[in-house]
């Protein structure tokens, strides 16, 4: 280690780094020549505080050299003292070198940094594709809602919840409603196996709570026998309580599996938010819980679960297989799409949703609805996927493309499609010659605020995991939403067929629609083809001042 030809035997060897009480100037110095060189420091707090044996000015003075000998790394210093430190910390100042008189600030501040850099690093980072291609039968879903609500329920039963989460692709336990306790008994033989007997109450949700759960019965006598004693103990603990019947369900028999809870719940002040955590009837007592902010993608999700104490055991602990995490991660993103699209969903609970190395399954649900004649992403703190602009667009030869907003999983399919344009089209799209399409530069394409900007993308129809592109419209309103400015770029294999007129389209009318008070562009005066379509959609062209080789073109929408 370089630092131990620069410090003395004593030191830690550690972080921090403690380069003894006796150090001056060139010591300090030394020490953070070897950190700015090391690609592993993105960082430095430097402290200092004055001893009888060394020069706070001196110090000063090669901590400042070394800053300007690398202005790339963020330096935070912090010269403990009074008058015997002014000095220094006035030379610190002057350089502009961030300065705080207590250690405990410098660290503060030094750790909002680093905060900072990786929040930002997160926003940008692009998640992976969600491992299954799903499509929720949201129709499905909104009349097991509604057949509750004209019965003026506030509660689903067990099994229309199950049914709810079988819309949306999430597993469930097979489960039959029988009314009285013979019919239970009858049920039970379907399964062959011990099951589980639950009450079916619209007054009671918690079911264990009273007495309305028996697990691991066989036979139809015991079957029979402990639905009678349900309902005797019901009249006796809960006379108001009106029992309708009796869920039995087979006993799902998973030795390594962990009891979760997942969910959604309103916030008064965010809206839906979806909450994820370890289940089992002491959840409320064990409280270990996250919550996260809808619409989720595959990175969101696994946060949310990172964030929870049984992630340590859900990823594997002294020979205990891992649980399969990105099952756990797509029932979460399948509750979020829920949230977004079923907004009379006032509560839901999956407890316990049982999950093991070979995916997840909810063994209960409960869901409370209420009518709500809002959309979906009124609700929302973050506006989700926009799934009503999906569309199929069929070119003069007649074959098919799908038309949908972007996602941030398209950043490899979006770089894939800039490495085969030539370019020509590379110029006549963003104007400049680009050789290469970095991350920065993908991340913020795809990334994108669908309140403030939209971008649509032709792809194949049906594709949604590992898409090509085809072609692109974007556009991007200001905070008031005068005006928006757009982009198109089709792929040259795809040009001359009319998919790029029925694009602006598209998302001209997706601009009025909005409220946008004018769509506008640039485009070189030399792409007579892209001036051409734009007249014939209406679009006005003006000239731009001390630039000819650009029209400005627009359209008024208001």
């Amino acid at each position: 280690m370089r630092l131990n030809e620069v410090l003395p035997a004593t030191w830690s060897g550690n972080n921090p780094i403690d380069i003894i009480g006796d150090a001056n100037g060139a010591r300090y110095r030394a020490v953070l020549d070897i950190l700015r060189a090391d690609p592993n420091v993105d960082a430095i707090l430097v402290l200092y505080c004055p001893t009888g044996v060394s020069d706070p000015d001196d110090v000063a003075r090669a901590v400042l050299d070394a800053a300007r000998a690398s202005p790339d790394i963020p330096l935070i210093v912090s010269w403990v003292g009074g008058t015997s430190v002014q000095d220094a910390r006035q030379l610190l100042a002057d350089a502009r070198i961030p300065g705080y008189e207590t250690p405990e600030e410098a660290v503060q501040a030094f750790m909002y940094l680093a905060d900072y850099r990786r929040n930002q690093e997160m926003l940008a980072e692009t998640p992976p594709s969600v491992p299954e291609e799903f499509n929720a039968d949201s129709a499905r879903a909104r009349n097991i809602i509604h057949a509750a609500l004209a019965e003026k329920r506030e509660w689903l039963t067990e099994i229309e919840s199950k049914q709810l989460l079988d819309a949306y692709g999430i597993p469930t336990v097979p489960t039959v409603f029988a009314d009285t306790p013979a019919a239970a008994a009858l049920a039970a033989q379907k399964f062959d196996i011990p099951v589980a007997l639950k009450i079916v109450s619209p007054q009671i949700t918690h079911k264990s709570d009273s007495g309305g759960v028996a697990l691991g019965l066989s036979g139809p006598e015991a079957i029979k026998a402990a639905a009678e004693a349900m309902q005797a103990h019901l009249r006796s603990v809960r006379p108001d309580a009106t029992l309708e019947g009796f869920s039995v369900q087979p006993m799902v028999q998973k030795k390594h599996a962990y009891e979760l809870i997942a969910g959604i719940v309103t916030d008064r002040q965010f809206g839906p938010v979806i909450l994820f955590g370890q289940g089992g009837t002491a959840v409320e007592l064990i409280g270990d819980k996250a919550l996260g902010l809808p619409p989720l993608n595959m990175n969101l999700a696994r946060a949310l679960i990172t964030d929870t104490r049984i992630y340590r055991l859900l990823k594997g602990y002294r020979g205990e297989a891992a649980v399969d995490l990105d099952a756990v991660a797509v029932t979460l993103i399948k509750l979020a799409q829920m949230a977004a699209e079923l907004t009379e969903i006032v509560e839901l609970d999956i407890n316990p949703l049982l999950a093991d190395s070979a995916g997840v399954t909810a063994l209960d649900a409960r869901v409370r609805v209420r009518s709500s004649s809002s959309a979906g992403d009124t609700r929302l703190a973050i506006k989700p996927y926009p799934k009503h602009l999906e569309s199929i667009l069929s070119d003069r030869q007649g074959r098919q493309f799908q038309l949908r907003p972007i996602v941030p999983e398209d950043e490899l399919a979006l770089q894939h499609l800039f490495s085969v344009l030539t370019p020509e089209e590379i110029r006549m799209r963003f104007h400049v010659p680009m050789k290469a399409f970095p991350h920065t530069i993908a991340a913020r394409f795809t990334q994108i605020d669908y309140d403030r900007e939209m971008a649509l993308v032709l792809t194949s129809p049906g594709k949604i995991i590992h898409p090509e592109i085809h072609g692109v419209v974007r556009m991007s309103a200001d905070p008031d939403n005068e005006t928006a400015e757009f982009a198109l770029l089709v792929q040259k294999a795809c040009a001359n067929r009319g998919l790029g007129t029925q694009m602006l389209k598209i998302l001209t009318a997706y601009a009025r629609q909005r409220g946008t008070g004018v769509l506008f562009g640039y485009v070189l005066s030399e792409n007579l083809a892209m001036r051409k379509l734009c007249r014939r959609l209406g679009f006005q062209e003006q000239a731009v001042a001390n630039d000819a080789t650009v029209v400005r073109v627009s359209l008024a929408l208001r």
